[in-house]
Formats: C-alpha cells, structure tokens, sequence
C-alpha cells in the first residue's frame, strides 16, 4: 500500500521494522543501478556477490556492459517498475552527478538528473534490501548549502536504515587519480559506528599505469605541446599535467579527476599526449581483462562517468561486514537467514558511525 506519496508505508516501517525476508541459501544478491560499464559490478564479483539486475539509460555503455558480463542491462530506470526488479540484498548505484559537479552545471535538483535518487527511494521502499551503497561527486556534501544530502540521508532513516557517509579520495586505495566522491551507505541492521577503512593502500606508480608504446593519433600538435612546455615545467617525469578552466597548468605524479565532459586537452601525458581510453580505465581500476568495444570519445565518457572500483570496493565491504555481524549475531529479522559473502570476505572486526544531519558541516 503506498499512500500519500509512500510516508504511509515510511510511516509503518519505522514502527514495525521492514517485513520479513525471504529465507534463502547462497551468495547475496545485488543490483547495478545507473550502471554504467561496471565498476560496481567488479567490486560486487570481487566480494562475491552475484549481480542480478543492471540498468543505465545510455545504449554505448549498456553495450559495453553486455560485452563485459554477459547480461544486458535495463534501460531508463523512470520506465521500470520497481516491482519488476528482483529481489536482492544490495542496492548499488553512482546516481547522476552532473548536477552537481564542479565541471558541469552545479543546478542540484534544479536539473532533472538530480532527482534520480528518488527512483533509488522508490526501489528501495518496494524491496527493502539489506544494504545500499551510493557514490556521488564530493560536492553533493554542500549542494543547495548541504541540504540535498541532509534529505537523502534523512529519507533512508525514515525507511529504517542505519546511514553514514564520507568523503572517500581513489589516491587513498591504490590508484594513482585524484578522485574525491561522496559515499552514502545504509545498512537495515543497526551499527554504531561504520567500518570505513583506516589504512591507505600505497598509490600505485603512474608508470604502471601508462602504455608503453601508445598510438600517435593520442599525441596533441607541435603548437600545443609547445605552448604547454612554455608555460610550465614539471617536477616529476612521468607526469599528468592538467589544465584548469582558467588556464592554468599543474603537473602531478598522478592524474586530477577523470570527466566525461572536460575538454579533449584537459589532461596530458608529460604535456605531449592523451590519455589512452585503456589508461583512463587503469585509473578507475578496471582490470586489461575489461575488452573496449566503444569508440575513443564514448570509451573516454565512460571512464569519466565510472566509479573508482577499489574505493566503492571498500564501501561495499564495510556494508557486508555489517550484514555479517548482524547474522552471526542473530540479530532481529535476519537471525535465521543464511547467506554467503563470498570466499575473498572476511567478517572481521566491526567499527561503525552514525552521522546525523546537524553533524554534516563537521566532516568538511
């Protein structure tokens, strides 16, 4: 029953707790929601869990998604009933940032890609999954003065989910970019205190990640190359240089944020060259398993638009780790479920965090 735009049912859940789950042996389940071409996907096989449900509205990724993994993704999630989606234990999603992008309008809600999340809401009022992981770009923590992400994180309480979030950085798990985003995670067993991850993984090398031998159509003309080595000198060799929208150039051992809509220049090898679509991949973890089937420019917005797959790989295992203690504890609804994580995840430890709304202005 949804009534009153669903605060009934919100209403109903956050006295009685959300309704049984179906008793079931096997890994847990997840779905891949603006999908992209997959990095949740492989942090999800990673940690064992089997991807059901895919859905993006781009018809390139989606090709390249089937091309991947073998399933073909769904298209625009407004078009699709959330009773129509399987069932599963995890939501995942990097719901559109554009709207509140340093590169792109910065409207918020005023765009109507900002208020995609409410099909998330939607979705996750329908089927009640165990645990919801979500990736944005940082500046949703202060879009329309914190607002936006006040309300999100409010909406899911109300649905009766333990919530935290935090600014997550993909130089801090190994890759060597730049790349700040906002983590939202939701869990229906309580938790304290949220098991981020404390240690950094060491950055790998830009060296590793940059082709050797790469095709000379990726090398800018004479004039800009000289233009660049003009006007700046860098420190370290290699290097990405980048160039800001006011013009200036920096140069740094790894790359500044990958962008689906930066200008073709925005990023040089050494000042000489751009990046190759299988380097930009590099920098958002996908493996050389991954096969491009895209041309140069959608390849480039994919990476662009992709989530850093080790970062959103921690966040993911924090959220099993918390599903994990709740079953081994026998805790509420899910005391008689049985469940397989997969062999690569350990339960461990368990340390959590509850932010609340008034704490938001604290963690920037």
């Amino acid at each position: 029953m949804t009534t009153l735009y669903g605060q009934f049912d919100t209403m109903i859940d956050a006295v009685l707790g959300p309704p049984p789950r179906e008793v079931r042996d096997g890994p847990l389940t997840c779905i891949d929601l603006f999908c992209g071409i997959g990095g949740f996907h492989v942090a999800a096989k990673n940690l064992g869990l089997d991807v059901i449900f895919a859905s993006d509205i781009d018809a390139e990724a989606r090709a390249a998604y089937r091309y991947n993994y073998g399933m073909v993704p769904s298209g625009d999630i407004t078009a699709i009933k959330a009773e129509d989606i399987p069932d599963h234990d995890i939501l995942l999603a990097g719901f559109p940032c554009q709207p509140f992008s340093i590169i792109g309008s910065k409207r918020g809600t005023a765009d109507p890609r900002g208020t995609l999340f409410l099909e998330i809401l939607r979705i996750v009022r329908t089927k009640k999954p165990l645990g919801i992981v979500l990736e944005n770009v940082k500046q949703l923590a202060t879009a329309q003065h914190g607002t936006i992400l006040r309300q999100i994180l409010d909406d899911l309480r109300g649905m009766g989910y333990s919530v935290d979030w935090r600014i997550l950085n993909a130089l801090d798990f190994g890759l060597p970019q730049k790349r700040e985003r906002v983590i939202i995670v939701a869990t229906l067993p309580a938790f304290k205190d949220f098991p981020w991850p404390e240690e950094k993984i060491p950055m790998k090398p830009l060296a590793d990640i940059l082709e050797t031998d790469p095709d000379p159509k990726y090398f800018v003309s004479d004039r800009i190359k000289a233009k660049r080595h003009e006007n700046h000198k860098a420190e370290t060799v290699p290097s990405i240089w980048h160039e800001n929208k006011a013009g200036h150039i920096s140069s740094y051992p790894w790359s500044c944020a990958l962008r689906a809509g930066a200008s073709y220049n925005y990023l040089l090898v050494n000042g000489e060259r751009r990046l190759t679509p299988r380097e930009m991949l590099r920098l958002q973890g996908f493996p050389d398993s991954f096969k491009i089937v895209c041309s140069d420019s959608q390849t480039r917005k994919q990476a662009g638009n992709a989530v850093p797959i080790p970062l959103v790989e921690a966040a993911i295992k924090g959220v099993l780790d918390v599903i994990g203690q709740s079953e081994t504890a026998g805790n509420g609804r899910q005391e008689n479920r049985a469940v397989s994580v997969g062999a690569t995840h350990g339960r461990g430890s368990v340390r959590h965090s509850q932010t609340t709304g008034s704490q938001i202005g604290d963690r920037m």
